[in-house]
């Protein structure tokens, strides 16, 4: 659903992938991306999907937060957003699509195009006799 891109820190170059809201990000064992950084809190922040608004980012009570370069509390993010806290920038993502298998579909098409070629020839052939 969501991909976090870490920047910098020890984990840079990394990425992790959001599956379940409300996402916890922070140092505790608790949280669901954790970051053992200078500077981050135990639960430094939250994403919570709300769908009226999209991926909204809160921050817990005086933790400092900067998204694209300005500090927050509160902020829906967009995708590319830049997300600093303590000595981590982390860059949010909306994660690439999976695409169904269609091997079910495909193979119903084909029968039904096999079924309507063979009740031609039987129609040819019934009206030939």
């Amino acid at each position: 659903m969501v991909r976090f891109q870490i920047l910098s820190g020890k984990k840079a170059g990394a990425s992790w992938a959001a599956r379940r809201f409300p996402v916890r990000v922070g140092r505790s064992p608790a949280a669901d991306l954790q970051l053992e950084e200078p500077g981050v809190w135990d639960e430094h922040f939250q994403v919570t999907l709300n769908p009226a608004a999209g991926f909204v980012l809160e921050t817990a009570p005086e933790a400092l937060v900067a998204a694209n370069g300005q500090p927050v509390q509160h902020i829906v993010l967009r995708n590319g957003d830049c997300i600093e806290i303590g000595a981590v920038k982390l860059r949010f993502w909306l994660d690439d699509a999976r695409q169904r298998g269609l091997r079910v579909r495909e193979g119903l098409v084909w029968f039904l195009f096999g079924l309507v070629c063979a009740s031609q020839i039987a129609l040819v052939y019934w009206l030939i006799q």
